[in-house]
């Protein structure tokens, strides 16, 4: 019933001419409007491409660059993350290895004592014959000696049976006593074994095997810029301690002196930033491998991290000629002020 209700509608509807031409109308116009914004579609598609290709360029560039800054900023989060591991694992490896060197003198004792038959008059002659004014000043006198620390150093082990290299103003002191400590906090006595006579750089030994010992890097391979580790026995105190650096500049000539007056010229030796303090003395400058690439020796007095460390590559001569017995071969080298550590 409702279906034939619909088609008489429809019907009627279109046997109306009114609507038909109103309908017609309105359809012609449609394809009109059309064809017409068709036609300006074309008429202006080069700048309507135009436009539309910008958009899409700049939301790719978005993209791209959000996708870039997030990218720069993993790899410097992984880079400052390797650097660090480097480092780690570096100190890890080495730190067994480097020891601390103490030094220890018998030095006289003094005492005081007042000798009752010796009154003075501070006065002297002024007042001499006034009673009261004569007074017993206390005296002082040695009573035997006591074995003090009178300095330190830092070495690093080269074979497993206990050679050390250090620095020669190290151990350069006659009727002392050498003590070196292990990194697990044990105590050996040490004998100087050789003394380079123009290197500020020294052998020593102590008694035993197994011990772990450093490997040797290429000195002549270093760049500046590169990072460094520096460990040792800062202020003769901190044993072990680490500071890291990079290499600041390469084959310096310094003038090292010490409080005694000495002085010796050092050539080619690798200045670094890594905080070396005194007592760093003969302690390894290290390469992000863990290899030896420098002997610390010296700092530059009233400044800030500026020290220097003798090259490996001029150590090895001495330390293969003590290893195979032989004596120290004489090494020739031919300047900023220093101080030695």
């Amino acid at each position: 019933m409702q279906e034939t209700n619909i088609t008489k509608f429809f019907k009627r509807v279109f046997s109306n001419k009114t609507f038909i031409s109103a309908f017609v109308t309105s359809l012609l116009s449609l394809l009109v409007i059309i064809a017409i914004g068709a036609g300006l579609v074309w008429h202006y598609r080069a700048n309507v491409f135009g436009y539309f290709a910008k958009e899409y360029l700049k939301e790719a560039q978005s993209e791209n660059s959000n996708a870039i800054n997030a990218a720069e900023k993993i790899v410097e989060k992984q880079s400052i993350f390797s650097q660090d591991s480097f480092v780690i694992d570096a100190v890890k490896k080495t730190n067994p290895a480097v020891v601390s060197i103490i030094i220890s003198k018998e030095v006289p004792k003094y005492e005081t004592y007042i000798d009752p038959n010796q009154q003075n008059n501070p006065f002297g002659d002024l007042f001499p014959n006034f009673p009261g004014f004569n007074f017993n000043i206390p005296q002082y006198r040695q009573n035997g000696t006591e074995k003090k620390e009178v300095g330190g150093g830092s070495g690093f082990f080269v074979s497993s049976d206990g050679l050390i290299v250090t620095n020669k103003h190290v151990v350069d002191q006659k009727n002392v006593e050498y003590t070196v400590f292990t990194n697990d906090g044990k105590k050996h006595g040490a004998t100087v074994i050789a003394r380079d006579p123009v290197l500020d750089i020294a052998l020593i030994k102590i008694e035993g095997s197994g011990y772990p010992f450093l490997s040797l890097g290429n000195s002549d391979s270093l760049e500046v810029g590169q990072s460094v580790i520096a460990i040792g026995n800062a202020l003769g105190e901190f044993r072990n301690t680490v500071s890291v650096g990079v290499v600041s500049g390469l084959a310096r000539s310094i003038t090292a002196g010490d409080n005694s007056g000495k002085s010796e010229v050092l050539d080619h030796v690798i200045q670094t930033d890594a905080a070396i303090n005194p007592g760093n003395s003969g302690g390894p400058l290290l390469n992000l491998r863990g290899e030896v690439v420098g002997v610390d020796v010296a700092i530059v007095q009233g400044s800030q991290n500026i020290g220097f460390a003798l090259p490996i590559n001029s150590v090895k001569g001495v330390i293969e000629s003590v290893k195979q017995g032989n004596e120290v071969v004489v090494q020739f080298y031919r300047a900023v002020s220093s101080a030695r550590i």
